[in-house]
């Protein structure tokens, strides 16, 4: 491909945002480059539940993730570390698919629309209103960028943004297994200094992806040990890790994830998905805030395109004002109900609320998911 040639939009990162944005974009004639490390499909760190409230926009651009496997789910379960535990519908509903498949649905459909490149970006740099982005092997020019590269990245450093020097608490282990669980159910179980989440994925496997601080992890340090000393403590988990079979080599797993403020707008570089802001895996809803922020960014830019009258300063306004009104309430309550759950004394007491007053759980729900995105 050649250096020379200067796309619309190039789109850095393949991950749900990123290869979302790539479609809509291309479906409204706009050419678009992406550029992602690695080739499909290969499985990540992540929750493997997705709200319905993007299924319909996902519909509008050709992806039906149930007609390719992906099992509804329609009720939620959480237990506290006593194994105490509230059930409710979701009040949307959701569906279970693995990152595996999903990101290979995704990337199958875009490519027959956009350009690929497997490779490294290195460094992203505007001058003169037109950005350049450097690879570990060639250079590509583009009018627009869209930053898609994830929870954190090399280009977090490079483009100096605040969070990336903040030393995090946290990190994340996934693995699939065999396990009996119910097809139609998303569960949370808590336990001292994290939460694990359990669901059935499109193979009807069992995703457990789970969030532990550095400070309860290190006692152990092996996950083993820390599965067996700390998460089973909660019965729930203790029933699974005994009895649910391995389906990975090893787990997978993920450091320093921050939850920290991330602006959606750096060097002039629209941010989408993790990249721009990350709710807490306890309110299970990450994929999907991933897929509506790359619908309104792509939304402005296909504006913007074929106007060719909105200013650059004006659009990326308007992306940060969209950005806020739609996720900045959720992550604010995604924040809370962390602090909540890491109190033992505090998690009791939300409890005994929550089973006198039932519908107090679905009111919170619904504040840590989006309205349906109309199409």
């Amino acid at each position: 491909m050649s250096a020379e040639k200067t796309f619309e939009v190039i789109i850095v990162g393949g991950g749900i945002a990123g290869l979302t944005s790539a479609i809509h974009l291309s479906q409204q004639g706009i050419e678009v480059l992406l550029i992602e490390k690695y080739e499909y499909p290969n499985h990540k760190v992540c929750g493997e539940y997705v709200s319905n409230e993007v299924l319909s926009y996902l519909k509008d651009l050709g992806v039906d993730p149930l007609l390719h496997g992906a099992l509804p789910i329609s009720n939620f379960l959480i237990s506290d570390q006593k194994g105490n535990e509230l059930t409710a519908a979701l009040p949307l509903g959701g569906f279970g698919i693995s990152r595996y498949a999903f990101d290979l649905l995704l990337y199958t459909h875009a490519k027959k629309q956009c350009s690929f490149v497997f490779d490294t970006v290195q460094h992203i740099n505007f001058r003169d209103d037109h950005f350049t982005v450097i690879t570990s092997t060639n250079e590509y020019k583009a009018h627009y960028v869209i930053g898609a590269f994830g929870k954190r990245s090399n280009l977090d450093k490079t483009l100096d943004r605040d969070f990336i020097d903040r030393k995090s608490p946290w990190l994340a282990v996934k693995a699939h297994y065999e396990f009996d669980l119910r097809k139609d159910t998303v569960a949370l179980h808590n336990f001292e200094g994290g939460y694990c989440g359990l669901s059935k994925t499109e193979t009807h496997a069992v995703n457990a992806c789970y969030l532990a601080t550095y400070a309860s992890f290190k006692k152990y340090g092996a996950i083993d040990d820390f599965q067996e000393k700390v998460l089973s403590e909660n019965p729930y988990l203790n029933q699974f890790f005994k009895q649910a079979v391995p389906l990975f080599d090893k787990p997978l797993t993920i450091s320093q994830i921050s939850f920290q403020k991330k602006q959606p707008i750096k060097e002039h570089i629209f941010m989408v998905g993790d990249s721009a802001g990350l709710i807490h895996p306890l309110c299970g809803n990450g994929m999907a805030m991933a897929i509506h922020s790359a619908k309104l960014v792509s939304d402005l830019l296909s504006e913007a395109i074929k106007q060719h009258t909105v200013d650059r300063q004006t659009l990326e306004k308007k992306y940060k004002a969209a950005w806020q009104q739609t996720f900045a309430n959720r992550l604010a309550t995604g924040r809370r109900i962390q602090r909540l759950l890491q109190n033992p004394t505090a998690t009791a007491f939300g409890f005994q609320i929550a089973q006198l007053f039932p519908a107090i759980v679905p009111a919170i729900i619904r504040k840590t998911h989006g309205n349906p995105i109309e199409v």
